[in-house]
């Protein structure tokens, strides 16, 4: 009785876990599917191939030369940003960690209650009129500085606790040897939090590369446009070119999917040292 209750235990895992795999991965099989199609073969069979010698290849060159722009923007304002916050949250999160000075704790409570404040939709006014004032309307930088500064709160707070539990001994020795702090921080800070950075900075990327909000407010120019906005641009006003668009949006999937492939470990690996050190 164990062993068949175990067995129906394993089938209702298993299937759960097929169920969550084809609803996640069935959008995507339809992307595919349908940028091979023109607008007749989708309308008379969306769900499935037809045969091979009637498949659209010049679907994937349009929808290549349509993206390739917005695509090259996302990549420079995401690692832009990822980088730009990594490296002011890093610096952040050694002071406070390390160093006791006058308002130290108010500080620190003061930048974590920030992370209750509305996000970008409820300050998008007051951003817009600060952004103007520096006069980054339509402007990458614009991006890259806005997703700098939106992730550092997060980074701060996980950074902070980690550089904290790093035993003194190892600053204490380092200090003896004549190392400065921008020293102890690439050979001891760097070292052993790496997995935790490596982390947060998949994290800030897909939150940057997925932003579609501030680009759709401050960009003018087509050609300064990123993934998000751009797609939403492609649909046309009257027809709808329907294979075209999907092969812009599998396009605009694939960096996202290398990045998962070639950094699934590294995330496993941080978020587990997380819970080890929570």
């Amino acid at each position: 009785m164990a062993l068949r209750a175990n067995k129906r235990r394993e089938g209702i895992k298993h299937a759960l876990i097929w169920f969550v795999l084809l609803t996640s991965f069935f959008p995507l099989y339809l992307m595919v599917v349908i940028s091979f199609k023109d607008n007749v073969q989708f309308t008379n069979n969306p769900w499935w191939f037809d045969a091979p010698a009637t498949w659209h290849w010049e679907n994937w060159a349009k929808g290549w030369a349509c993206v390739q722009n917005y695509i090259a923007n996302s990549v420079v304002t995401s690692v832009g940003a990822v980088i730009l916050g990594l490296v002011t949250s890093l610096l952040a999160s050694y002071a406070i960690a390390r160093y006791r000075f006058a308002g130290r704790n108010i500080f620190y409570y003061g930048l974590i209650a920030s992370m209750f404040l509305p996000g970008t939709a409820a300050t998008l006014v007051t951003m817009f009129t600060v952004l103007e004032g520096m006069r980054l309307i339509n402007n990458l930088w614009a991006l890259v500085l806005c997703g700098a500064v939106g992730g550092q709160v997060v980074c701060v707070f996980i950074l902070r606790q980690f550089i904290d539990d790093i035993p003194k001994e190892l600053f204490e020795s380092a200090e003896i040897d004549g190392a400065g702090h921008l020293q102890q921080i690439w050979h001891i800070v760097v070292p052993m939090s790496g997995s935790v950075m490596g982390t947060l900075a998949i994290m800030q990327f897909l939150s940057n590369w997925n932003n579609l909000m501030l680009p759709l407010v401050i960009m003018r120019d087509d050609e300064l446009l990123t993934v998000p906005v751009g797609l939403m641009r492609l649909e046309g006003e009257y027809v709808k070119l329907w294979g075209e668009m999907m092969a812009g949006y599998t396009i605009s999937a694939i960096p996202l999917i290398i990045l998962f492939l070639f950094t699934m470990r590294l995330f496993v690996k941080g978020i587990s040292a997380g819970a080890v050190k929570g």
